[in-house]
């Protein structure tokens, strides 16, 4: 928040995938926290801060999720962080700074923010429901997304684009009714997908969508959306 004024930004793999000296330095101060208390963990971190670790725990960071939101003042961005035992992960937090909030989740033991229970919506009609929208920014993924849209769209509420972080945070609270992904990384929604899940929403790799389509949603509207979904693939 004290940097936003005086940001460099850079590009990574395309015109859109953009990074800037606030995300090192936040990623750095995350794990330069974390090296000094668990030096035996394995670090996974959206800007290379990688270690194999010796522990069977790693931390998968993403240390600033929605830069270009960050950058312009347009919409929401978080920290994310996700404690893993092996590839299962255990513990979980979202922290969203702009609106001062923070989701976290512990694997068996629900969902909060800022100390309260979250929970999924009661929805069930597909052609009421709010779908949060997730996608790497590449020309080809953008390509998909609009073909995506066109079988989608139609058969439900509205969307909302937001990085993929907050949108699985926003479904665990019931500020959407699902949360669709696509060609996202791992450091993008692990801490997420915890949080989601233990607030009660079902998660699925979408069969006949294509690769790397995640769906996050609550189990009166899963079917439907999974149909919409498949049948856009």
């Amino acid at each position: 928040m004290e940097r936003r004024g005086t940001v460099v930004v850079a590009t990574k793999a395309h015109a859109n995938d953009l990074v800037s000296d606030v995300d090192l330095a936040s990623e750095q101060l995350i794990v330069d926290g974390v090296a000094a208390v668990w030096p035996g963990d394995g670090i996974l971190a959206e800007e290379g801060s990688d270690a194999a670790g010796t522990s069977g725990w790693r931390w998968v960071i993403d240390p600033l999720d929605g830069t270009r939101n960050y950058l312009t003042g347009a919409g929401p961005w978080s920290v994310c962080i996700a404690l893993q035992e092996g590839v299962t992960t255990r513990v979980a937090v979202v922290h969203d700074p702009g609106a001062g909030e923070t989701y976290s989740a512990v694997s068996g033991s629900g969902a909060t923010v800022g100390g309260a229970a979250l929970g999924v919506t009661t929805t069930t009609r597909l052609d009421e429901a709010i779908v949060g929208l997730s996608f790497n920014p590449s020309p080809p993924t953008k390509r998909r997304m609009a073909e995506l849209m066109i079988t989608v769209l139609p058969g439900i509420g509205d969307l909302r684009r937001v990085p993929a972080a907050l949108d699985l945070a926003y479904v665990a609270a019931g500020r959407f009714d699902a949360a669709l992904m696509v060609d996202t990384r791992l450091w993008d929604v692990a801490a997420g997908l915890l949080i989601a899940t233990e607030a009660g929403a079902v998660v699925d790799e979408v069969p006949g969508a294509g690769p790397d389509v995640l769906l996050a949603t609550t189990p009166a509207l899963r079917p439907g959306l999974l149909g919409l979904v498949s049948a856009a693939g």
